[in-house]
């Protein structure tokens, strides 16, 4: 059994690959993902934004 880990994406990504990581750990779409991700930052003030720096800085390139 292959081990599963949350990554950033490399070849699925936008600015960092944090939602193309997430949609591929969870086996999502990730534009779903990152579609979700933008309603969130907007109904959220702008919250998102911040979360998204802490993922891309937290999560591994491996």
């Amino acid at each position: 059994m292959k081990d599963k880990r949350l990554i950033k994406s490399s070849s699925n990504r936008m600015i960092s690959g944090v939602c193309g990581g997430i949609g591929e750990y969870f086996g999502i779409d990730p534009t779903v993902i990152r579609l979700i991700w933008a309603i969130l930052t907007f109904c959220g003030l702008g919250s998102g934004i911040l979360i998204y720096i802490i993922a891309a800085v937290v999560i591994p390139e491996y």
